[in-house]
């Protein structure tokens, strides 16, 4: 691989004179920008490391994405994996991502039980079998996934999505469905009716994306069905892995009901779950209820409890029963309890509701018809349950229990043949779902009005834009089938699992070393005062951020994940219900800081807090169905309530690092589904408010700008590129097509937009050298997504044309104006553009674009971006200033974190070495 070319910036050097043509010795900061043949050759094995402690414990597998240099392999390249005692640890490996040579950019690694809990190492080589493989089979309407030691018989149509688990021969669970309850009335300021239809899952395609050995993936998608009607699309991953007695689910509903306020008959959820039927051998002492709790705790209950009685059946029975163990025969218990087992009752049914993100109630009824009992309760609950006896039961658990609530574990009919598990994941015993739009529009029936309802709360109304339609959410599951009931310290493992998936992952030197992400990030580094300063603002902002979520409680099924706009230091309360103040919906791109922060640290807290945002924002706040399928939303109170309705929110580019790294199908959904995203502007005109000239959609010639319009749409162009998806070609094609013609542009990204052609995929060139420059333009990926594209992809005058836009962002009015003709006007954003400077600064070799990238980041113009002077530091709040206890940072907004964040870790990557 070449170095990435230092040109001479024709046009930059046409006013920074000598200072173009200066270039320094890189500093070990600066050096992850180039890359020689020999280092690029280099193929070093990679060791693994999983992020919490604990490792795999008792989940089915993990898998992880690992990135090379360029050039390093080719795409039949297969690999090895060993752990600390050098044995031979089975993997299944295959390509995520290409460079633009052909080469392997992104491999993913598939482990299954026998991972184990320590660090892996991957080498090339060829990888050693599973001893249990996972094996695929598809006979008829069914597809038979075995791992060795389950197998499950999955439905290929009809509304059974599992058949049946099985353990060698023996049942453990089956006639797994999924379950809906519609609401169609909802009575304000009640709990809803209990009129409710009930739905089933009805499979419209059953597709084998992976059959083994070590990992195997079945995809099911389909519609929620009664009679004669179908809606809440579905998408349902299964996944199995070597050796494993437990397998995983991934759940997608994609919302496409109707809401209208005072519309009869409005489609409310009233209930979200999982289904299965667990076969019941065991004679009723033998049968046990496991209820997760707090933390590992678990209600271990029995269906015929034997003990606490009044006459004793004797210490051994007694413990054999708490621990899940078969019992002695009856005829060797104490007489006076085995005449009079009949009179014990039987408790067949269960439930625990987590009706918000601060309490859970159990409780437990004989069966139908009686009066319910309760068996405790607690905070937070776990998510996880069990129901079986001594010939074996059936595990399962819902990650994100409580922080999604609210959410419902239910055991029913424990007593007879069959019980029946319904993993709710919304609750029926919440409120119905209420997904209303939360104002009547106070008098906004025109743009002008409705511009100043902007001017005043920040959100963007216009009626019938702030709907639900076409919105999604993905829950996870686990799911085991045992043998016999585990032990309490095997539940506890499971437990763990399930709150914290096990997850392996490629150590931060292999991703900077890779040149992945456009090498904009660096190892943290406290080498010198000024950069322990800064290391210690941005473990402030998270640490901050990941407090906040707590203390306000941003939880929920819809809003997990997301974070809040804006402060109001006069409530002592973020703006959580003030126009386009409240959700933030990734404005300014808290994501990418999430991420980057991740990745150049290997901090499982970030990960988790980055994996949580990437959920949400891919799912919750973008469109899937429907007109604006392919649209995100602003920034507003709920989710989708702005009118705004644009590709900024949609942006492939937050949700590429979790691809990556992780190889989630269910996100590469996502990526691939945004190809064709530049239809929309067909759709909906995003300026239709202040256009002033007449406008009607030309599919050849719309207006699209190159900030936040065009990043978001090459950055699903390349990604589906690299991982050289159905349409890589198409997508190619698109992102040279458009890098071509904006820099043909006079103007070039000072340009701001031009007319775009949906069939040849190119802009239009304006001889007319205009300048529309906005603080936004960048600041949505554009600035990640060109360092990425410069370092892939040879083409002089794009690189040109972006290195121009960051040398003029920060420059005096009079430099630009001198350069273009014309100043930029009134900017913002100063400290967020420091890193355009810096990556200016490295790739013309510009010591003065340097400096100036440290003196925009210390003393930007902005009053509300952070400085060392800013007070760095938290205040107590309590009653009754304050709803709970906790701590303020008045000064703190997620914009300003997002951009700060950023700024730092890649000035930090980028001239590190050349801090003042």
């Amino acid at each position: 691989m070449s170095p990435i070319p230092r040109r001479s910036l024709l046009k930059a050097a046409a006013v920074a004179g000598a200072a173009a043509q200066f270039s320094w010795a890189l500093g070990t900061n600066a050096q992850a920008v180039t890359r020689s043949e020999a280092e690029a050759a280099d193929a070093d094995p990679v060791t693994l490391d999983w992020l919490e402690d604990g490792g795999l414990g008792t989940a089915p597998g993990s898998t992880v994405g690992v990135p090379w240099p360029k050039g390093t392999y080719e795409k039949e390249q297969s690999f090895s994996l060993t752990n600390a005692d050098g044995k031979e640890i089975p993997v299944q490996s295959w390509p995520i991502g290409y460079w633009p040579d052909g080469s392997l950019k992104w491999t993913a690694h598939a482990v299954g039980a026998g991972a184990g809990s320590g660090k892996l190492t991957l080498t090339a080589g060829t990888p050693t079998a599973p001893e249990k493989k996972v094996t695929v089979k598809r006979s008829g309407g069914t597809i038979e996934v075995s791992t060795g030691v389950i197998t499950a018989k999955i439905g290929t149509s009809g509304s059974t999505l599992v058949k049946s688990v099985l353990r060698g021969a023996t049942e453990i669970a089956g006639t797994g469905r999924l379950v809906l309850l519609r609401q169609p009335e909802i009575e304000d300021g009640d709990q809803g009716t209990e009129k409710y239809e009930r739905f089933e899952s009805v499979i419209g395609e059953a597709e084998v994306e992976q059959d083994g050995p070590v990992r195997a993936v079945v995809r099911i998608d389909g519609k929620h069905r009664k009679g004669d009607r179908s809606w809440l699309p579905f998408s349902v991953r299964l996944y199995f892995y070597a050796g494993a007695e437990s397998f995983r689910m991934v759940h997608t509903i994609t919302y496409d009901g109707d809401q209208e306020p005072g519309k009869a008959g409005g489609d409310f959820i009233r209930g979200i779950g999982v289904r299965f039927k667990v076969p019941m051998r065991d004679a009723a002492y033998d049968r046990h209820i496991r209820i997760g709790g707090e933390g590992t705790g678990l209600l271990r209950e029995a269906v015929k409890g034997i003990t606490g009685l009044r006459r004793d059946p004797g210490e051994a029975v007694r413990t054999a029963q708490f621990e899940g163990r078969k019992l002695p025969d009856p005829s060797t218990w104490d007489q006076r309890v085995t005449t009079r087992l009949q009179y014990i009752p039987e408790w067949g049914d269960f439930t625990l509701s987590q009706l918000s993100a601060d309490g859970f109630t159990v409780r437990k009824r004989t069966k139908k018809g009686h009066g319910w009992i309760g068996a405790g309760g607690g905070r937070r609950a776990s998510g996880f349950g069990y129901v079986g006896g001594a010939s074996g039961g059936f595990a399962f658990g819902l990650r994100d229990f409580w922080e999604k609530f609210p959410a419902q574990l239910d055991i029913r009919g424990a007593h007879t043949d069959t019980a029946e598990v319904t993993l709710w994941l919304w609750s029926p015993e919440a409120q119905p779902m209420d997904l209303r739009f939360y104002h009547d529009g106070m008098g906004q029936d025109t743009y002008p009005e409705q511009l100043e309802g902007l001017n005043i709360t920040y959100e963007d109304y216009e009626p019938e834009f702030g709907t639900p339609y076409g919105i999604a959410r993905t829950s996870e599951l686990l799911f085991w089938a045992h043998e016999s009931t585990p032990s309490g310290e095997t539940l506890a493992q499971q437990v763990a699992a399930v709150r914290t998936p096990p997850q392996l992952a490629a150590p931060p030197q292999q991703l900077v070393k890779a040149g992945v992400f456009g090498r904009l990030f660096s190892e943290p580094d406290r080498s010198t005062a000024a950069k322990a300063k800064i290391e210690n603002h941005l473990d402030f902002l998270f640490t901050y951020y990941k407090d906040q979520v707590e203390q306000r409680r941003w939880y929920g099924f819809w809003d997990y994940g997301d974070i809040m706009h804006s402060y109001d230091p006069s409530r002592h309360q973020w703006c959580y219900d003030v126009g386009g103040y409240a959700w933030d919906n990734s404005e300014l791109s808290p994501d990418l800081w999430l991420w980057f922060a991740y990745m150049r640290s290997g901090r499982a807290d970030i990960f988790r807090f980055a994996e949580a945002m990437t959920r949400h924002t891919g799912e919750v706040d973008v469109y899937h169905l429907g007109k604006w399928a392919g649209l995100g939303t602003r920034h507003g109170v709920q989710h989708y309530a702005d009118s705004a309705k644009q590709q900024r929110i949609a942006n492939t580019t937050y949700r590429r690092y979790y691809y990556f790294l992780t190889a989630d199908e269910r996100v590469g959904d996502l990526m691939h589904a945004n190809v064709d995203s530049d239809e929309t502007f067909l759709v909906l005109d995003p300026i239709r408010k202040i256009r002033t000239e007449p406008y009607t959609p030309d599919r050849n010639a719309l207006s699209i700008g190159f900030g936040t319009d065009w990043s978001g749409l090459v950055s699903a162009w390349l990604t589906e590129w690299e991982r050289r998806g159905p349409k890589w070609e198409k997508a190619k094609a698109r992102v040279l097509s458009t890098m071509e013609t904006i820099a043909a542009q006079p103007n070039g990204f000072v340009q701001g937009s031009a007319l775009y052609d949906l069939d040849t995929g190119k802009f239009a060139i304006d001889k007319e050298a205009k300048v529309s420059v906005s603080h936004l333009s960048s600041m949505f990926g554009l600035v990640e997504m060109c360092a990425e594209l410069i370092g892939q992809i040879d083409m002089p005058e794009f690189e040109e044309a972006w290195i121009d836009y960051c040398r003029y962002f920060n420059a005096t009015k009079a430099e630009q104006k001198a350069r273009y003709g014309s100043d930029f006007g009134s900017l913002l954003l100063f400290q967020g553009h420091s890193r355009q400077d810096a990556y200016a600064a490295v790739q013309a070799g510009d010591e003065k674009l340097a400096a100036r990238a440290w003196r925009q980041f210390y003393n930007s113009a902005d009053t509300w971006d952070y400085k060392e002077s800013t007070d760095w530091s938290t205040k107590k709040i309590e009653g009754p200033t304050a709803l709970v206890p906790g701590v303020e940072a008045a000064w703190v907004s997620t914009n300003a974190t997002a951009l700060y964040g950023l700024a730092a870790i890649q000035n930090l990557a980028l001239v590190g070495d050349k801090m003042p």
